[in-house]
């Protein structure tokens, strides 16, 4: 007879089985071929820290991991904010609030690459409804993704339509959480709406802001397919995030050792990211 303090672990077990095959696997696998390089004979062999170091003196490794970060930087706290606006928006019960939340998360319908093949159309610069109507209001037709200004911008427009319907379905679950008898005594004590939204909302909803701030930056880090499709890292690198350089050195050069240096590089940044992430989000009972 199996002891009850092993009962936990049999229903966890698939689980962890799961995780264990289909995430940490994979994981010690690109570690361990980032150690590798391809010899002339097309085999791989142990290289040590050769495509690390090879990295370090590259010009455009570093171009795109400044892309990389300042694309994190812009976009992790704009989706927050907007989908946390959505979830306010749409928390109240009225009259068609549900049309509204049906239109909101409509963008999760979508595929991320069916959403970048719909953008560049719909942002053509000689087709697209959006420089037609530019011009009608006389500002005049932009580059969008195929300007060197205008490219990143363009996807972290993009990558927000997107996502921030997504991450507002967390934040509302929050609001939802939150007693309504807390509110209540508040209004009872005379505060104002501004009052009860910076001292009771925002920190009750520092625990569920602070899961999508992470699992946002955890996706955002891997963004690649807006980029695959529609701007291909230009124009002129603006757009070439570490994703995508891991994409060209794989299936465009053929090393697969330098592909996995690039990825595994990219999982310490987001870990390190997402460690002090929790850090500064964490509440004085966490610290306690």
């Amino acid at each position: 007879m199996i002891s009850s303090r092993w009962t936990p672990f049999l229903f966890l077990a698939p689980a962890l089985i799961g995780l264990a095959v289909f995430r940490l696997t994979p994981i010690v696998i690109a570690v361990g071929g980032s150690l590798s390089g391809m010899s002339l004979m097309g085999d791989l062999k142990f290289v040590g820290l050769e495509n690390f170091e090879y990295l370090l003196t590259d010009p455009e490794f570093w171009s795109s991991l400044r892309i990389t970060l300042i694309f994190n930087l812009i976009i992790n706290p704009l989706q927050l904010a907007i989908a946390f606006g959505l979830a306010l928006l749409v928390f109240h019960p009225g009259r068609g609030v549900w049309l509204y939340r049906t239109l909101l998360v409509l963008p999760m319908a979508v595929s991320t690459g069916l959403s970048a093949v719909l953008f560049g159309l719909f942002l053509d610069g000689n087709l697209g409804p959006m420089n037609g109507f530019l011009e009608w209001i006389g500002i005049g037709a932009q580059p969008f993704h195929r300007g060197e200004n205008q490219a990143l911008g363009t996807l972290i427009g993009i990558a927000t339509w997107k996502g921030a319907g997504y991450w507002m379905l967390f934040l509302l679950a929050g609001l939802y959480s939150i007693p309504t008898s807390v509110n209540e005594a508040a209004m009872i004590d005379g505060a104002s709406a501004w009052q009860r939204f910076r001292l009771v909302t925002l920190p009750l909803m520092r625990k569920p802001m602070a899961f999508v701030l992470v699992a946002d930056t955890a996706i955002n880090f891997l963004f690649f397919a807006p980029v695959y499709i529609l701007t291909s890292g230009g124009p002129n690198g603006a757009t070439s995030v570490l994703m995508f350089q891991a994409y060209r050195a794989a299936f465009t050069f053929s090393d697969i050792g330098r592909s996995l240096a690039i990825s595994t590089i990219l999982l310490l940044i987001i870990l390190v990211i997402v460690v002090l992430e929790f850090r500064l989000l964490r509440t004085p009972e966490d610290r306690a």
